[in-house]
């Protein structure tokens, strides 16, 4: 059974950064699609970026393009989300998200079967 430990979030003024992290236990994260999710307070929770499995490719959602990189380290199984020049429309409970398939295409738009407990991201000066 797959298991994902987020961490990194916090608080940081606009334009700061920060590295999100997405810890797997038990299968190898490297045969998963790897989605970071997030949800602000009042709104629905949106997809921010994928990575396939197998060294596939990656997508962001048009607000993060540019500024938000999805990697992976598949000797830590971890994934990480770096996200730079922070704005305050950022804000909220980041979730990673996983599910096995084999192609080298990710996608946002579907279920999603592992989740993790989610950090908090909060962008204020």
């Amino acid at each position: 059974q797959l298991q994902l430990v987020e961490s990194g979030g916090g608080l940081v003024q606009p334009g700061g950064s920060l590295r999100l992290s997405c810890a797997a236990s038990g299968p190898s994260l490297d045969d998963y699609a790897i989605g970071w999710f997030r949800q602000a307070p009042g709104k629905e929770r949106e997809g921010v970026s994928c990575i396939a499995s197998r060294g596939g490719s990656t997508k962001y959602a048009d607000s993060v393009k540019g500024r938000f990189t999805i990697s992976r380290d598949n000797a830590k199984n971890t994934v990480y989300l770096q996200m730079n020049s922070l704005k305050p429309e950022d804000t909220g409970t980041y979730y990673c998200a996983a599910y096995r398939r084999l192609v080298r295409t990710c996608e946002l738009l579907r279920s999603y079967a592992y989740w993790g407990q989610g950090t908090q991201v909060t962008v204020s000066s």
